[in-house]
């Protein structure tokens, strides 16, 4: 059976059928899992099977594996590499409602672009459902090369050159959590990214957002962070939204170089959701940050 693209929304996303994702994809249909990825920005793949070695060698053929911060995570799966996007701690049981990993993870419910927080940003993510609650627990995922082509010629030109400082200490701070300690804090620095990026598969442009943008550099704090709202609040209309209704088996790949994403509500005391995710490198951003870089 051969590869088959159904797009899902007028602007992106795509459910792809005719293929079982693994690490013995062959170079070719990588290359079309590429092709669709700068078409859509986000692929969704049913009745997928990984195990956790089958996950991070599926992604590696998508990239160089970004680690994820784990903050306080435990060991609960097999491999460090992998993000652990679950409501359960390292025996598999509900983490309690103060439990401060859960607390540090319900910022994920807000709109957001992974490894943005990072020196060298994220790529692409690729998130396995192993287990989903009965209800809620949706993904809602952003088009920001369409909301980029949608903003007026004056708000393009003032963009046009800003640049913006992320940090995961901003986000987490925006619901009021703050538990970190120094030896945490110095592991997450402020990094600087582009408000406005070219897309390097698409050539499309594209705005670069999210909970971790904290403010524009070069603007007082209050006019940059007025700034960043108002591109939020434009980039996440319904018109540019796509909504992920998960079931066991899904994996879904997203461009985190193009797209925001959040995780809707779900009863996280009283249901268990497990996925896992790996994440890759977006390369192209090695130069944002040069101070913070080690050298290769």
């Amino acid at each position: 059976m051969s590869l088959s693209i159904k797009q899902l929304h007028p602007l992106f996303a795509a459910e792809v059928s005719g293929i079982k994702l693994s690490p013995s994809l062959s170079d070719a249909q990588a290359a079309e899992l590429h092709d669709a990825i700068n078409q859509y920005a986000i692929l969704i793949f049913h009745d997928q099977h990984f195990d956790d070695d089958e996950l991070l060698d599926t992604g590696k053929r998508f990239g160089s594996i970004a680690p994820p911060r784990n903050h306080r995570s435990g060991d609960r799966l097999k491999h460090a590499v992998l993000a652990d996007i679950s409501n359960l701690d390292q025996n598999g049981e509900l983490r309690k409602r103060d439990d401060t990993r859960r607390l540090d993870g319900l910022a994920n419910q807000l709109w957001h672009s992974d490894a943005s927080f990072r020196p060298i940003s994220g790529e692409l993510s690729m998130l396995y459902a192993h287990v989903v609650p009965p209800e809620g627990g949706d993904t809602q995922f952003a088009d920001l090369r369409a909301a980029y082509d949608a903003l007026d010629d004056d708000l393009r030109t003032i963009i046009a050159d800003h640049w913006a400082e992320h940090s995961i200490l901003h986000s987490r701070g925006l619901l009021g959590y703050s538990d970190y300690n120094e030896a945490e804090r110095s592991l997450v620095p402020e990094v600087r990214h582009p408000v406005v990026r070219t897309h390097p598969g698409s050539k499309r442009q594209s705005l670069y957002l999210g909970s971790h943008a904290s403010h524009i550099i070069d603007l007082p704090i209050p006019d940059g962070r007025l700034l960043l709202r108002e591109l939020m609040e434009h980039a996440t209309q319904q018109q540019f939204v796509h909504t992920h209704s998960w079931r066991k088996g899904d994996l879904v790949i997203w461009d985190n170089r193009c797209t925001l994403h959040r995780g809707k509500r779900y009863d996280d005391i009283k249901y268990k959701r497990d996925l896992r995710r790996v994440t890759t490198q977006d390369l192209t951003t090695v130069d944002h940050n040069p101070e913070l870089v080690p050298a290769s």
